[in-house]
């Protein structure tokens, strides 16, 4: 058995502190909100991300990370991307006092604004390795409304650290839940964190009334894009093909659980980004990466005509429908050559 606190009490967090106490592990949520965490206390549920869920009675959650991190031997990130950075300070100054090293851990897909960092990287610089074990990513393919109701899930996990990917595996396999280990960080952090910039995209065709055919278009293409990002800042391209890739891609781009989709089929329907955000209550990921894999594309020469429309569309409020028209006036190419990664 193991002591985990899980950072981040939305509904993923939730979801995953729920299977791990299943999985017969000592685990405590740390919230910022006091009445969601008296809630799990007290009822033993989340209802403003889990509607209708029972949680397991053994979970506990606090509003205290001095009580969720005291002889926790593993520490879980699923706080939204713009709060790692804070809440890993926080996390660091209270490692320090404690006199602990945990393993790290992140389920957060996404990339830091302004640096372009990965999660890890961000986790990396603000918990030095004197405050923890090896830093472990947690991704792929997975929706918590599944999740919870024990529906078949099945993830990867990627660490420099073989031994520590293979613990963190232990720690969460289950007959429901199955994880894979896997070598490639980098690869695993962009597939998470850009899929969510596809998705919106993919959600917006939906919203603008385009069928099938163009969906496959846009995921396919969206795939070709990820995977030349990746392979620029040092990923595998094998990678893209695998879970945290064509996986997540997949179950993002098509489930109206999908945050990242739900926000773009709003923008195909005209609606605007800012009553977006403000009625979905919770944080799209894709929203903010998008600025990222912008900078990204430019800072690394990486044609990226999706990714770029979204941003656009995001960013300078060009109208959706006239970025899909350029899309598809643009000069014909090789697929090939596109296809092809730049080593």
């Amino acid at each position: 058995m193991h002591k985990i606190a899980v950072l981040g009490s939305g509904s993923w967090g939730t979801v995953l502190a729920n299977l791990l106490v299943e999985n017969g592990h000592d685990v405590t949520v740390w919230g910022r909100a006091e009445k969601e965490v008296a809630e799990i206390n007290d009822q033993h549920t989340n209802t403003h991300y889990l509607p209708n869920i029972q949680l397991r009675s053994a979970l506990k959650a606090t509003t205290s990370l001095k009580i969720a991190l005291t002889n926790s031997d593993a520490v879980l990130f699923v706080v939204p991307t713009k709060a790692i950075r804070s809440v890993a300070k926080q996390v660091s100054a209270q490692l320090a006092k404690l006199q602990t090293k945990p393993l790290i851990i992140s389920a957060t897909k996404g990339l830091e604004q302004v640096t372009d960092l990965r999660i890890s990287e961000v986790l990396a610089e603000e918990i030095p390795v004197a405050l923890r074990q090896p830093i472990v990513i947690l991704s792929g393919p997975s929706h918590a409304e599944e999740v919870i109701k024990d529906d078949i899930t099945t993830l990867a996990v990627a660490s420099t650290d073989e031994l520590a990917s293979k613990q963190v595996q232990d720690i969460f396999m289950n007959d429901h839940f199955r994880v894979y280990t896997n070598t490639d960080v980098i690869g695993v952090e962009v597939g998470a964190a850009l899929k969510n910039v596809i998705a919106i995209g993919a959600g917006a065709v939906h919203g603008l009334d385009y069928g099938d055919n163009a969906k496959a278009a846009l995921m396919t293409r969206g795939l070709a894009e990820i995977t030349r990002m990746g392979v620029a800042l040092g990923a595998d391209p094998l990678t893209f093909s695998g879970l945290s890739g064509l996986g997540d891609l997949i179950v993002t781009c098509t489930s109206v659980h999908s945050r990242n989709w739900r926000a773009g089929d709003a923008l195909g329907q005209g609606k605007k980004l800012k009553d977006i955000l403000e009625n979905m209550g919770m944080a799209v990921e894709g929203v903010y990466t998008a600025k990222t894999a912008h900078d990204l594309s430019i800072k690394e020469n990486i044609d990226m005509p999706i990714s770029e429309a979204i941003y656009r569309v995001l960013y300078e409020d060009k109208d959706i429908q006239a970025e899909v028209n350029n899309m598809m006036k643009r000069k014909g190419k090789s697929e090939n050559e596109l296809m092809r990664p730049r080593f």
